[in-house]
């Protein structure tokens, strides 16, 4: 069996409800960044074990949230020794804009990823855009590079789209999949 492990940070929750059903998604482990940008005790080491690596953080400004970078800029050491090398890599995303920039967080993410020398997985879902598409809809945001979420901000965690977390965990599930195709 492989080990999936998911790293986030989340601000107002959002981006953890996400984690949690990609998480669920994967049979992965949960990974928060706290408020600080610092990993859990054990985290890393967890990182090093892991087949796969699904990172998510909400977009702020156009990119991933500071306690995010933070964690990336911590990830040198690994990277110096290429420690991630070969790894599966995966991502996510939450903003309150139907856009919001969301594309150019997963693009961080992958760039982060790559830097790592690790294989990137996408979602592998279809769109759902025609007329009759709802937005609870799997894949209703229409990415293909990593999970996408839109939540209203004024609307709490609790209120997520149901169709963006069952987009998460299919993603979580694909990246699982992926990671059990490639370790036989």
């Amino acid at each position: 069996m492989s080990q999936v492990v998911v790293v986030y940070h989340s601000g107002y929750g959002h981006t953890q409800r996400m984690a949690q059903s990609v998480a669920n998604g994967a049979g992965a482990e949960l990974i928060a960044i706290d408020a600080d940008g610092n990993l859990p005790e054990g985290a890393w080491e967890k990182l090093a074990a892991a087949d796969a690596i699904i990172m998510g953080s909400p977009t702020y400004m156009g990119s991933v949230s500071w306690q995010f970078k933070k964690f990336a800029d911590a990830s040198s050491k690994p990277w110096f020794g290429q420690a991630w090398k070969d790894k599966l890599f995966a991502g996510f995303t939450n903003s309150a804009s139907m856009n919001g920039d969301k594309l150019s967080t997963l693009h961080y993410l992958f760039t982060l990823a790559m830097q790592h020398g690790g294989v990137w997985v996408g979602t592998g879902m279809m769109p759902s855009n025609s007329k009759a598409a709802k937005r609870d809809d799997n894949n209703y945001m229409g990415s293909f590079s990593g999970a996408m979420a839109q939540s209203p901000s004024d609307a709490g965690a609790a209120e997520m789209s149901a169709g963006d977390l069952e987009t998460a965990r299919l993603f979580g599930a694909r990246v699982a999949e992926t990671a059990a195709r490639l370790r036989k």
